[in-house]
């Protein structure tokens, strides 16, 4: 700031310091409003669930996991069904865990063959009902 000479340069500067100071003030409140917020544990949690679910590769690495994990579940009750042999129970959990984690590591393959599998198998049928 410059010096001033006269009484009234220097309440002008006086007021316009004063106003200064009162927006800077209230910017600070807003910004402290605004990091009080987002630091609230529920806002951390959603926009966490935000930054993963527009990430791509993560949103597909779950969804292989879950492929995984669900065909390997449904593998092993069709394999072992409602026995209570032991040999056959352990017979289902490995090949639970071997098909979980196949389909967890390969998931476009595992999908590119379903897509394959649809395709030959319905649309055949659909094909043949609509030729009759």
């Amino acid at each position: 700031m410059q010096n001033t000479s006269t009484l009234a340069e220097l309440t002008f500067a006086i007021k316009l310091l004063e106003e200064e100071k009162a927006k800077k003030e209230l910017q600070l409140k807003h910004q402290f409003h605004v990091t009080y917020e987002s630091l609230k544990p529920i806002n951390i949690l959603k926009n966490t669930i935000q930054d993963v679910s527009s990430s791509t590769n993560v949103t597909d690495s779950i969804i292989g996991a879950l492929m995984g994990v669900a065909s390997g579940y449904l593998t092993k009750k069709v394999a072992v069904g409602s026995s209570h042999n032991i040999f056959r129970k352990m017979l289902g959990s490995f090949l639970q865990i071997g098909v979980t984690s196949i389909v967890s590591n390969h998931p476009e393959t595992v999908k590119s063959i379903g897509e394959f599998l649809y395709k030959n198998i319905f649309h055949k049928k659909d094909s043949n009902e609509t030729q009759e």
